[in-house]
């Protein structure tokens, strides 16, 4: 015989007072069984899986040695028998020859079940990536100060001290003071406004001075408003792109030629042949 430690048997005597089985060892315990409730005709059996496949020779209530070697004790082959007997809605033979009827446990039925006749429920699906990352990601974004001040106050200082250096080199070419029986010949505006000198060689004050520089300004303030790409390419800004190309283009070359072009009386002249007219 093999010893069952108490919390063993304690264990099974609870089981067997939850199914409303004889207790062996309990005063009442063949009474009860024989008194026990019967299984209800219209209740669906519950279907209750074994514990231990007992074989055909465990019908004694005597060890049973399995081909293992194993022994499986009485009282478990005893309890296989009576589940298996419930499970089956018949009676079961006790380890002392009384048959008594055995209590079916009746569970409830889930009232609604899944694929397969699984009765679990699924809570939620957490698409991917929506948990939030707390991982730092590196980004294309630098502070003002001082990595964008430095630069510039550097640019500065080199620009100042060019100037400075040009300026203290190089004489700048101031004239005489202006005297009004001595008119320069020719006469011409600063390089900014010879574009401008040179319309007025060409087509009526009105026209030089006010029609074709307002036209040009209002076209310049218009193309933001035409040409509303976000774009920074070149390729996808072609409208403001041929505008203001067209514009500088223009003032460009009346520019060089009243600088270059244009000598004495403001009459147009050829720089290789008659030399240049011009100051800065």
């Amino acid at each position: 015989m093999v010893d069952i430690p108490e919390h063993l048997l304690q264990r099974s005597r609870e089981r067997r007072k939850a199914l409303g089985l004889p207790v062996p060892g309990e005063e009442g315990g063949e009474a009860a069984a024989a008194e026990g409730p019967a299984p209800a005709a219209d209740a669906p059996a519950a279907e209750v899986p074994t514990e231990a496949a007992a074989p055909a020779a465990a019908a004694g209530a005597e060890d049973v040695t399995t081909e293992s070697g194993t022994k499986i004790p009485a009282h478990l082959l005893e309890r296989a028998k009576r589940r298996k007997a419930a499970a089956a809605g018949g009676d079961v033979t006790t380890a002392g020859g009384t048959g008594a009827a055995a209590a079916t446990a009746t569970l409830p039925a889930p009232t609604t079940t899944g694929p397969g006749g699984h009765t679990q429920r699924l809570l939620t699906v957490v698409k991917s990536g929506s948990i939030q990352q707390t991982r730092a990601e590196a980004v294309d974004k630098v502070h003002t100060w001082p990595h964008l001040l430095v630069i510039e106050f550097a640019s500065i200082l080199i620009v100042t001290a060019s100037v400075t250096i040009f300026s203290a080199l190089v004489r700048a070419p101031l004239l005489g003071l202006a005297d009004f029986n001595k008119t320069p010949n020719p006469s011409k505006a600063p390089w900014y406004f010879l574009g401008l000198q040179e319309l007025l060689t060409m087509f009526n004050p009105q026209i030089a001075g006010v029609l074709i520089p307002g036209v040009a300004l209002v076209l310049l303030m218009l193309a933001p408003f035409v040409d509303k790409n976000p774009s920074t390419k070149p390729y996808d800004r072609k409208f403001a792109i041929a505008v203001f190309t067209i514009f500088l283009l223009m003032w460009a070359v009346l520019v060089i030629l009243g600088s270059f072009f244009r000598g004495p009386g403001f009459n147009f002249v050829l720089p290789w042949k008659d030399g240049i007219f011009f100051e800065l």
